[in-house]
Formats: structure tokens, C-alpha cells, sequence
């Protein structure tokens, strides 16, 4: 018998001589597993990005083997419900399931994350990506300045200077942020 075998027999021994019954044990081990399933969930739910499996680990604590099995009975639990637990290149995230996006952008109301001006201004930077600024100055007017700085600050946009201009492409972040897959067509 190796040495951690001896010393998890000495641990079950001396949780059985303290009154502790395998019934205990299974209880304690339903416990921690709920918990456990209870970090990851709320990660996911709180966190709106895609996370790496290691990210999680380091939220949760959560053994990466039994971190895997965690996410994948989320995936199966929110499989018929509003809410979808979502796989993309090894990342997470929890988000409104697709069928249900229009009814939620209706009830979200208020203020918009972006103004119509921004989101006019993305728009044409995702569907003529690459772009040099220039171009897109010329079609949107100055105000695009700020909105190019604005989306290149929260990570949407990547900016590499080209001569006199600057060319404008879409950063993997972009598509996260919308749950889009690169390559995809956008839709019209």
C-alpha cells in the first residue's frame, strides 16, 4: 500500500472513529459539489466574456478535470431555458439564449451601451473591415475620431498606423463581444 493510500485510510478511519458515517461523507461530498457548481455558475453568469478554462480555475478554485464535467452539465441544465452556457475555441461564457435576445433587448430599454452614432460608426468598421480611418472619416465625419479611440480603448478595435492614416480592423474581442464567430456573415 503506497503512503497516500495509508494516509487516506487513516483519514477515513479517523473521520469513522469521530462519529462521522459514510452517509456523512457522501453528504459532505453532495455539499461541496453543489458549491462548486454554484462558483462556476456565478463566474460565468457575472463575468459577460468568454473565460478560459484556467481563468475559471482561478475564480472558482475548481479542479480543472471536475471544472470540465461542471461545464458541461451547465451546458446541458441551460440547454432548454432562456439563459445558454456557450463553447467557443476552449472559452465560457453564459449568455441569453439566441431565441431569446429580441425579447430581452426589449425589456433592457434605457440607455444603450453604445450611442447610435457609435454603433452607425462599428457598423461600417465591421462590414468594410479592414478600413483605413480615413475612409471611414469621409463617411461618418470628424465625431468618428472619438468613437474609433472609444472602441480601441475597450478592446473592439485594433488600430495600426498606415502612413498618413490608420487602418482599422476588427479584434477577436469584437466578436465576443457580439458572439459572433470570425469569418461569419454579418447579417444584413
Amino acid at each position: 500500500m503506497g503512503e497516500l493510500e495509508e494516509n487516506n485510510e487513516v483519514g477515513i478511519k479517523s473521520l469513522f472513529a469521530q462519529g462521522v458515517s459514510s452517509a456523512s461523507v457522501d453528504e459532505i461530498d453532495d455539499e461541496v459539489e453543489a458549491e462548486n457548481i454554484r462558483k462556476v455558475e456565478a463566474a460565468l453568469f457575472v463575468s459577460g466574456k468568454f473565460l478560459s478554462i484556467s481563468d475559471l480555475v482561478a475564480l472558482s478554485d475548481v479542479n480543472p478535470i471536475l471544472l470540465k464535467k461542471i461545464l458541461a452539465d451547465l451546458k446541458d441544465k441551460y440547454k432548454e431555458s432562456g439563459m445558454e452556457v456557450v463553447e467557443k475555441e476552449g472559452k465560457w461564457k453564459m449568455d441569453v439564449a439566441l431565441d431569446h435576445k429580441d425579447t430581452v433587448n426589449k425589456l433592457a430599454g434605457g440607455q444603450s451601451e453604445f450611442s447610435k452614432a457609435e454603433q452607425e460608426t462599428l457598423a461600417i468598421i465591421a462590414y468594410k473591415h479592414p478600413m483605413k480611418q480615413s475612409v471611414l472619416i469621409k463617411i461618418r465625419g470628424n465625431k468618428a475620431y472619438e468613437h474609433v479611440k472609444r472602441f480601441v480603448e475597450l478592446g473592439l478595435v485594433h488600430k495600426k498606423r498606415i502612413g498618413h492614416t490608420a487602418e482599422l480592423s476588427l479584434k477577436d474581442e469584437f466578436y465576443d463581444y457580439f458572439n459572433l464567430t470570425r469569418g461569419e456573415k454579418l447579417p444584413e
